[in-house]
């Protein structure tokens, strides 16, 4: 039970992590803290590790470079590799099902092919060629988005819902955000293959932790454990259960080697020691794929409710929170009445999903005359 707890305190000490990371970025209280917090921490780590941390850091997340493209594609290798090796192979001498099983690697060559459209299509970069076409097609709410504002770097005006990049140097048209992961900006002309590619990505991890969790459930089931007893450190005799079975149950497996295939021949032992002893790399990768499964389902959800309401990233995160208007800790102007930025592009679910998945170019924007 012991790992159970400490795993589960792991997951709750990520998702604190982030909603403090979310609020800091609200409030001047917390903006505060985190400064001196991360002054005491100046004064413990040497100057030349700090240059060393933060020239890593500028280079990893404020510069265009492939590392994370490398290792998102490395990290996806050895998923589907372990998935190859191991379970797949066993789930086929169980007899599962081929379909059941080759659903992982249908999603996986979808993924990586909207994953390489959303790393090579154009964003929507504005240039002065095409700067007076995007001023047309959307309108300027004058709050977050005010008429005749130019671009400090650029010296191009601004459309309503562009923002420049810092990484890539160039405003980008519906700027949603940054990804590391594509190395590239997500906006009006590569949302689509982004969102495409984060749902076929969510969808392969938790289609492989199914395909492991049922493996080792069926093993369990065969095994007959559930009619087993244990005793326990203080002597006392227990009926395994399920948290049991997970932590405690160590199966020894006989191979027969016929014609250079490795055959899966019996269940030999059972003993009481932990599972991943006997699958260690099955269990890490399923550790790894359940974790990852619920951190790309909740963006996933995220990013399905801006594409519905018509909003990006970017707006979002500028915009005033309802429950951030309430909280005493978040920094107001001073102004009596803020004004408060409303969406003015949201035309219902159908006509969202519609721009999203067939954006308007520039040529085919709606004119107004100027």
């Amino acid at each position: 039970m012991d790992f159970l707890i400490l795993f589960l305190f792991y997951l709750a000490s990520v998702v604190m992590g982030l909603v403090l990371i979310c609020v800091c970025s609200k409030t001047h209280s917390l903006k505060g803290l985190a400064r001196g917090g991360a002054q005491i921490f100046s004064c413990i780590i040497p100057e030349c590790l700090q240059r060393a941390m933060h020239r890593s850091l500028h280079y990893l997340f404020h510069t265009r470079n492939h590392t994370f493209i490398v290792l998102h594609l490395v990290l996806q290798g050895m998923v589907y590799t372990e998935y190859t090796w191991e379970v797949f192979g066993y789930c086929q001498e169980l007899e599962f099902s081929l379909y059941y099983l080759l659903l992982p690697y249908l999603l996986l060559v979808v993924n990586l092919f909207s994953f390489t459209l959303t790393c090579v299509t154009n964003p929507g970069i504005i240039t002065k060629a095409n700067e007076s076409l995007f001023l047309h097609v959307y309108e300027f709410d004058e709050v977050m988005f005010p008429k005749n504002v130019r671009c400090p770097t650029c010296a191009l005006r601004k459309p309503a819902r562009s923002k420049h990049c810092s990484v890539c140097n160039w405003c980008v048209h519906r700027f949603d955000h940054h990804c590391v992961w594509v190395n590239n900006c997500i906006g009006a002309w590569n949302i689509r293959y982004f969102l495409i590619y984060l749902l076929t990505l969510t969808a392969s991890a938790a289609t492989v932790a199914i395909v492991s969790t049922t493996f080792l459930i069926h093993l369990v089931v065969m095994s007959d454990l559930y009619q087993e007893t244990y005793v326990d450190d203080l002597g006392h005799l227990h009926v395994m259960d399920t948290v049991f079975l997970i932590q405690e149950t160590y199966m020894y497996w006989d191979y027969s080697w016929a014609a250079s295939q490795c055959c899966l021949c019996s269940v030999c032992h059972i003993r009481t020691q932990y599972l991943f002893l006997t699958f260690p790399r099955i269990v890490f990768m399923l550790g790894f794929v359940v974790v990852l499964s619920f951190l790309l389902g909740g963006y996933l959800c995220f990013a399905l409710y801006l594409a519905a309401t018509n909003q990006t990233t970017n707006e979002w995160y500028r915009g005033d929170w309802a429950w951030c208007q309430r909280c005493p800790l978040v920094a107001r102007p001073p102004s009596a009445e803020p004004q408060v930025p409303r969406n003015i592009h949201s035309h219902g679910l159908r006509s969202n999903l519609q721009e999203i998945f067939l954006p308007a170019f520039p040529c085919h924007g709606r004119k107004k005359q100027e």
